[in-house]
């Protein structure tokens, strides 16, 4: 038994193609609408050029019939201002004219208009240029479909791509910017001013040790993601995860003026992220983690590394090696920042057990730099 139209599997109706006549002689529109609707057209109508626009904004049509001689706007007006409009400017605009001379033929053609219709106008040529439009208007909305389809695709996979790296904020912003401004994480090496956060997990050695290998991976896998997602809540950047380390960056690729404060804000929710998790722990496997962060700002170079085989988009300068060191000095549940971060968030600390290391050299650096160290939390034993 053979389906009905319109039932399962059976092919769409096709949609019915909309024709708005544009005339203020209510003759003239009578006589093209018999003509278009014997073809299984849906007409419309509208009297003068200001009501033309205002349908066309409410309701887009497949073609325009416009007449060129009408009181107010004339048809050249109209049709200039659906073709300076995005939303209308592919829309088909068929003027209808009884003049002949050239002049006129250039004014339309500068308007952006389509085809031409002269007065009187005769059945066969009326129906040969609305359907040869209608196949061009189908066509083109055929191929920004496409377009648009690719488009939707082409973002999606940017977003995936980068949504490991960084918050699915940031990840929406490069989709929408790749095209315009381009990729950010493909543009040259350059040195721009960033904050740098390293965190690692305080008594890792001690885990690897006593904890069978299928249980530090797993382990290692729920650290890791509350660290990540501590970082993507104040869209940081993840430029590197090794071992139980991993090395977030701010203000990079996009500009954050309140880099420093994210930065400690994202430390505090590490800490207080990995709170439960390391409660649990100790239960399970009796070990007293705990994470420990550095972080320094200042300048840096940013850029793929890597060779024609493996590159990674990273982050090089005294600010990552400076944050990394104050990591390592960092005692469980310790946030160490140098000098310049301090003074951003010191209106954040207040309350705070803040201890100021003094001028503290490290290795690698020739001169010393102001340290402080502010416990995030009660913390969890060393």
């Amino acid at each position: 038994m053979s389906e009905r139209a319109g039932g399962p599997g059976a092919p769409p109706a096709p949609v019915p193609f909309r024709v708005l006549v544009v005339d203020d002689d209510a003759d003239m529109v009578a006589f093209l609408a018999r003509m278009l609707q014997a073809e299984g057209m849906i007409v419309e109508s509208a009297s003068n050029g200001e009501s033309a626009l205002s349908q066309v904004t409410a309701a887009a049509p497949d073609l325009v019939l416009l007449d060129v001689m009408m009181p107010g706007a004339s048809g050249f007006d109209v049709c200039r201002q659906l073709k300076d409009h995005e939303a209308t400017a592919l829309i088909p605009v068929v003027l209808v004219t009884a003049l002949e001379d050239s002049e006129s033929r250039v004014r339309g053609i500068e308007a952006g208009a389509d085809d031409f219709l002269s007065k009187p106008v005769k059945r066969e040529e009326l129906i040969a240029r609305v359907k040869t439009l209608r196949r061009l208007h189908e066509t083109r909305k055929e191929l920004e479909s496409r377009r648009l389809a690719a488009e939707v695709q082409r973002k999606d996979a940017i977003r995936k791509a980068f949504s490991r790296y960084i918050s699915p904020r940031l990840a929406d912003r490069i989709a929408d910017a790749a095209g315009e401004q381009g990729d950010p994480f493909q543009g040259r090496a350059q040195r721009t001013s960033l904050v740098a956060l390293f965190a690692d997990l305080r008594g890792f050695t001690r885990l690897t040790e006593k904890t069978e290998v299928g249980a530090v991976v797993g382990m290692l896998n729920e650290y890791f993601a509350v660290l990540t997602e501590a970082a993507y809540q104040h869209d940081g950047t993840i430029f590197n995860m090794a071992g139980d380390s991993l090395l977030v960056g701010f203000n990079v690729p996009f500009p954050q003026p309140d880099a420093a404060e994210r930065a400690w804000r994202t430390a505090l929710e590490m800490v207080g992220r990995f709170a439960p998790v390391a409660l649990a722990w100790r239960k399970r496997h009796g070990l007293d983690l705990g994470v420990g962060v550095g972080i320094c700002a200042g300048d840096a170079i940013i850029g793929n590394v890597g060779s024609a085989h493996y590159a990674s988009y990273t982050i090089i300068g005294n600010p990552v090696n400076t944050a990394a060191r104050l990591m390592q000095m960092a005692a469980a549940g310790e946030v160490l920042v140098c000098g310049p971060v301090y003074e951003r968030i010191r209106h954040l600390v207040t309350g705070r057990s803040v201890e100021g290391r003094g001028d503290v050299t490290l290795r690698g650096r020739l001169e010393p730099i102001p340290v402080y160290a502010v416990q995030a939390t009660a913390g969890v034993a060393a």
